[in-house]
């Protein structure tokens, strides 16, 4: 296992973990995570998949060891799809990476995998818990031809309420501050930081509503496996899996039993579906 230091395009140091070793040919497995985590939040699926892929985890910017931007503007998708290239080019230089992210992480990996990373630099993407904004903005206006498309649409309307409340000024915050968002939010079982709390909310005030209201979904040509939590109080299933359909030449989806935040609390039930999706895609 070794630490880099990976340089952005705006001049920020990423924190990267390798858990490979020097020389290592074993297919790499290029991890992101999501909000309000950091990369910690993969080390339990190191301990199980470590010994057959070589694992690469980092801090998104503002979160762990990774510098935070001093502007809004820095929290940009576009930024943060730099900002994985910039980790792909560093830790496998000649040879396409697989890609596995979740939540936020996964939102953000939507779009580089929509052509902001040359496709040619990914050789497929697992998305847990994390749906595209252009995606899902287009899903939400597309009319439900079923009564049962409606309450799935309010469903999830109703579920990313969140959304809206991480836009105002202050109060998110003081309810980061307060201990408040911690006891309902879950995911307890992660090493987070009031840093990652706090900085990780620019994601959301810099990309959600823009995206969100004006969708440009594109088409997906990287293989892609979308891996549903059925107890995801934040991400229906409707959403997860219906909302990529239109877009994604080759998609796998996979259900898990399990919360938002499974690939904490349950590993072992992600290991495998990540084993077998990177196997069949070498």
């Amino acid at each position: 296992m070794s630490t880099l230091y990976v340089t952005t395009t705006d001049g920020l140091r990423l924190a990267v973990t390798d858990f490979g070793s020097p020389g290592d040919t074993r297919p790499t497995l290029v991890c992101v995570h999501g909000y309000p985590d950091n990369a910690s939040v993969w080390l339990p699926l190191v301990r199980i998949l470590g010994s057959e892929l070589r694992i690469v985890t980092y801090d998104v910017r503002g979160h762990g060891s990774s510098q935070a931007p001093a502007k809004r503007e820095g929290y940009l998708i576009e930024q943060l799809n730099a900002d994985l290239q910039s980790v792909i080019d560093a830790v496998s230089p000649s040879t396409p990476v697989h890609l596995l992210a979740h939540d936020w992480g996964s939102t953000q990996t939507w779009e580089a995998v929509a052509g902001n990373v040359p496709s040619e630099r990914i050789a497929s993407f697992t998305s847990i818990s994390g749906p595209s904004l252009d995606q899902t903005g287009a899903w939400l206006r597309t009319p439900a031809r079923t009564a049962r498309g409606v309450l799935e649409r309010l469903k999830q309307g109703a579920e990313s309420t969140y959304i809206g409340f991480f836009q105002a000024p202050l109060l998110p915050e003081l309810a980061w501050r307060s201990g408040f968002l911690d006891r309902i939010v879950g995911g307890s079982a992660v090493d987070r930081t009031q840093a990652d709390r706090i900085n990780g909310l620019e994601l959301y005030r810099a990309n959600a509503i823009a995206r969100m209201g004006h969708p440009q979904p594109r088409p997906v040509t990287v293989p892609v496996q979308v891996i549903a939590p059925t107890g995801d109080v934040y991400v229906s299933r409707a959403l997860a899996t219906e909302a990529p359909q239109p877009y994604v030449a080759d998609l796998t989806v996979r259900e898990v039993a399990g919360s938002h935040w499974v690939v904490a609390d349950h590993p072992e039930r992600i290991a495998p579906l990540v084993r077998d999706f990177v196997a069949a895609h070498q």
